[in-house]
């Protein structure tokens, strides 16, 4: 008799556990913090990862938006600014990043996929800064200038994608042992196909 091949216990796909818990993210933007001690790194790499194609991109950007003007309120700062292009963008490089590097993931690949979030969105927010922000001048030095003041802020970015990219993959796992399968697993056609391959076939009798 042929044994059951073992299949990942990871699945991307848009049942209702993943969007939960990228909601979650969101608006956990809302729960005051330091300056750039965010989940918006975390919450794009767990969408990247978990959801497909263009939806992995869209549910962050919705959500953002919905969550943008709650902030404003808020605070009393604008809900769009010249550089809020840089930073939906460095959202779409993140869910990218969750893309290619954590469909299987594991605690060093999301080390790294952090790593690598903060570090572009270090480079590309500061980078519009700079060109729109209209605090620094158009020149080299200009530019150092804006990157070495930004350098205090980098730490919260690394420490917040680093622990909410933990928070959202290690509680998609915890949750997904003692969820209903049903509820689970809802709107996944690649399990039905796992589970067709995992059905142990008849063992042949001899002729």
């Amino acid at each position: 008799m042929s044994q059951p091949q073992k299949t990942s216990g990871w699945s991307v796909s848009m049942e209702p556990l993943t969007v939960g818990l990228t909601v979650l993210g969101a608006f956990a933007r809302l729960i005051p913090h330091p300056p750039n001690f965010v989940p918006v790194g975390g919450m794009s790499l767990f969408a990247g990862s978990r959801m497909r194609g263009w939806r992995a991109y869209l549910v962050p950007l919705l959500l953002m938006a919905v969550t943008d003007p709650i902030l404003s309120a808020i605070y009393g700062y604008p809900t769009f600014h010249g550089t809020s292009a840089f930073v939906y963008g460095s959202l779409l490089v993140t869910v990218w990043i969750g893309q290619r590097l954590l469909r299987e993931p594991t605690p060093g690949r999301i080390a790294l996929a952090a790593s690598l979030s903060s570090g572009q969105f270090f480079l590309v927010t500061n980078l519009g800064v700079w060109l729109v922000g209209g605090l620094y001048p158009h020149t080299a030095a200009g530019l150092v200038a804006c990157f070495v003041a930004a350098i205090p802020f980098f730490g919260r970015t690394l420490a917040s994608d680093f622990l909410y990219s933990g928070l959202l993959f290690g509680l998609y796992a915890w949750t997904s042992r003692i969820a209903p399968g049903d509820w689970r697993w809802a709107g996944n056609p690649s399990r039905d196909r796992k589970r067709a391959v995992q059905q142990p076939q008849p063992a042949k009798q001899a002729s």
